[in-house]
């Protein structure tokens, strides 16, 4: 276990502080260390005796606000501290479920990118129907990107699934067909400049053959990365409401799902959006989590969990990928 804790931005989400407290708590219990970053009288009445350590800050980013102008404002904003615990080797990595634009615009100010790499992107691991995972990025950094932003983040993502034990991994790039023509102007202008890179690149992917497992890699921009992801629960909870009604019509469905329901309960931790904490900040000197917005303890547990196993055993400071 790393001895550095993880470094959470309890002020950020949705359902700040709350939220963020209880999940940290409960990440602890887990026996993960974790420091909690903001208002430190606000934190500390919500804290036992024993809880975290809490790092004073008194600045929060509106969800309003724009990132830059917020970054600008003040140094004392709990994203910006928190980031700044990982810089200086005190925490081993950073989550934040807050604004996700700030959260990029400070990473690259108080961590830095590493070397080749424009802007960082947010990558997230999804389950495919073959049993394998698909990485991708964007998920919601970069909203605009030119065709060498999205080569950028193939390399990133390339590397990223090599850490998570792909040895080969292909990359695939979102498109509306797989035909060589498809996509608009950036797809058709990122695919010639991805072919030439020497990586394993498929071509054009449309969303189901990426599910399906036609690649381990999937880069689009963040725009077009955030609705997709969006796009998934949203199915994924109609899916999980129509099943539920239907096993209510009657009791012999009733009976059914309870002799299939463990099965049902791990299908549900597979698909559910809360239960893989949310996506790795890939590019900056330091390990980042980005949560979700509206994480709820659980959601917020989990991304701790990640932030602790990307962080891999290092201390921060290093960099990584």
């Amino acid at each position: 276990m790393l001895d550095a804790p993880v470094a959470v931005d309890a002020m950020g989400g949705d359902h700040a502080p709350q939220a963020l407290v209880e999940g940290a708590l409960l990440a602890r219990s887990d026996g993960i260390p974790v420091c909690l970053v903001g208002d430190a009288e606000i934190l500390g009445s919500m804290l036992p005796p024993s809880g975290p350590p809490v790092i004073a800050a008194r600045g929060v980013v509106g969800m309003g606000e724009s990132p830059v102008a917020a970054v600008r404002r003040s140094d004392d904003l709990s994203v910006r501290v928190a980031l700044r615990e990982v810089r200086v080797g005190r925490a081993c990595a950073a989550v934040s479920c807050g604004h996700t634009g700030a959260l990029l615009v400070a990473a690259v100010f108080d961590l830095g990118t590493v070397e080749g790499v424009e802007r960082p992107a947010i990558a997230t691991v999804l389950p495919r129907a073959d049993g394998g995972r698909l990485i991708l990025l964007d998920a919601g950094a970069n909203i605009d990107c030119k065709p060498e932003l999205l080569v950028s983040f193939a390399r990133l993502g390339v590397d990223y699934a090599r850490v998570l034990g792909v040895a080969s991994p292909r990359v695939g790039l979102l498109s509306n067909g797989e035909e060589d023509g498809k996509g608009n102007a950036v797809v058709r202008a990122t695919l010639p400049l991805l072919q030439a890179t020497g990586l394993d690149v498929v071509g054009n992917v449309e969303p189901t053959a990426a599910m399906s497992g036609g690649c381990e890699v999937l880069v689009t921009d963040g725009f077009v990365g955030n609705v997709l992801i969006k796009a998934a629960e949203g199915a994924v909870q109609t899916a999980v409401h129509l099943l539920r009604e239907e096993i209510q019509r009657s009791r012999a469905s009733m009976f059914g799902a309870w002799l299939l329901r463990g099965a049902i309960e791990r299908f549900r931790v597979r698909i559910a959006w809360d239960a893989h904490g949310g996506g790795v900040l890939l590019g900056t000197r330091g390990t980042v989590v980005v949560g979700h917005g509206r994480a709820n303890p659980e959601a917020v547990r989990q991304a701790i969990h990640l932030a602790h196993s990307t962080a891999g055993g290092q201390p921060a400071g290093g960099e990584t990928t």
